[in-house]
């Protein structure tokens, strides 16, 4: 039996994790590979990877599926919460490494390797998710990061590769892309200034669409549940609006932010099911949902994104705020209708049998049915009564 260490590799098929492979096998371990989709790979890209992985010599190589898991433990939440990172960002790449962490660290028990390696640099997010995840999970096995611990250079990773006889494109593209199902996140040049936007040509999804069209989206306590009346599955639903939207060039931005490690970075997004489904499901709720229930949501929403964001999944905090956002969506069942052209779009409006905003009480600004001029009058002064005690106690300060 071979007294060989074994360690698992998180391998995306990119410079740094081929890399990776080299080296640890370099090293003397016995390497394996995994590769977790949340909803970015095709089947032919995850042969590929599958191939690519096995031509550099590792014992095997796991393609692992968690996007049905994604969407149910995070994205159901942060369409509950109506969840956007500095008002901007639906966490489209952030939401997604806890659950790509999270497989690793099964898959690493399964195996029963002695270490965990993966590709991060020292200068990003993601290290400190998939470290901490790793930490949490399997705190026995070592955790090997050669780009990071060695302060590779991209040159230094490409001389290595050639020297070992590895091909590949390994120019660096002008644009950095990372695809998932809840969006795309997109890095540039730009993104590393503070007064540039991305160029058009840096969105992978193109205009495609130059006239209108309005899509209903129905919610059903609220998830996504269907599309122009078609029902499909909350991933389909998101799946098939993102295709019709995308193709009007929607939900793309520049998300500013505060990282982990302590310092200010941009990154580009493009996240048009995302954006519509959060500003549909809002619309919805502020017209089912009562004033105080929606004051709390707000506040929930600014903890459990920024939780989220930086790899607390685990905090048994954020079963808690899911607990409260099951509760809040029992009645957020209805129909959205969203209007589509290039480059915007906006909410017509809903309709919902829970729907509060009811005639039969009072049309806003015009008329009341439910109470009298009188009834005002008195809740007027009750209302405002702590002020004018304040008023007339300090009015000599005034």
């Amino acid at each position: 039996m071979s007294d060989q260490k074994k360690v698992l590799l998180a391998f995306s098929g990119g410079l740094d994790t081929t890399y990776c492979s080299l080296y640890l096998k370099e090293l003397g371990y016995q390497v394996y590979t995994v590769t977790v989709n949340t909803g970015g790979f095709t089947k032919e890209e995850l042969d590929k990877l599958e191939e690519r992985s096995r031509s550099l010599g590792s014992e095997s190589h796991s393609n692992v599926d968690v996007t049905e898991e994604f969407y149910q433990k995070a994205i159901k939440y942060l369409i509950a919460g109506n969840v956007l990172k500095n008002n901007t960002y639906p966490l489209s790449v952030s939401a997604e490494r806890v659950f790509q962490a999270t497989a690793i660290a099964k898959e690493a028990i399964r195996l029963g390797v002695d270490a965990i390696a993966h590709g991060s640099t020292g200068a990003g997010n993601d290290q400190v998710r998939f470290d901490m995840i790793f930490n949490i999970l399997c705190p026995e096995k070592e955790i090997i990061t050669p780009i990071r611990d060695k302060r590779l250079s991209r040159e230094e990773e490409i001389q290595y590769l050639i020297d070992h006889g590895v091909s590949g494109n390994w120019e660096k593209s002008l644009y950095s892309v990372n695809q998932g199902l809840w969006g795309t996140s997109v890095g540039g040049k730009e993104t590393l200034t503070s007064d540039q936007f991305l160029a058009e040509a840096a969105f992978p999804s193109q205009l495609k669409k130059t006239g209108e069209e309005v899509v209903e989206i129905s919610f059903e306590g609220g998830e996504p549940v269907g599309l122009n009346g078609k029902s499909l599955t909350p991933v389909q639903c998101i799946e098939q609006l993102n295709t019709i939207a995308s193709a009007y060039a929607l939900g793309r931005d520049v998300h500013v932010g505060d990282t982990i490690i302590g310092i200010k970075g941009r990154v580009g997004f493009e996240a048009a099911a995302p954006v519509i489904l959060i500003k549909a499901h809002h619309t919805l709720e502020k017209h089912v949902l009562t004033k105080n229930q929606l004051l709390m949501k707000d506040q929930l929403s600014l903890t459990y994104g920024n939780l989220l964001h930086e790899g607390h999944y685990l905090d048994p905090v954020m079963r808690d705020i899911e607990s409260f956002y099951d509760s809040t969506q029992k009645y957020v069942t209805g129909t959205v209708k969203v209007h589509l052209a290039p480059y915007r779009f906006y909410v017509v409006g809903i309709t919902s049998e829970h729907d509060l905003m009811q005639s039969s009480f009072g049309k806003y600004g015009e008329m009341n049915n439910s109470w009298s001029g009188e009834d005002v009058k008195g809740f007027s002064k009750i209302f405002g009564n702590q002020n004018m005690i304040y008023h007339k106690v300090h009015q000599t300060d005034e």
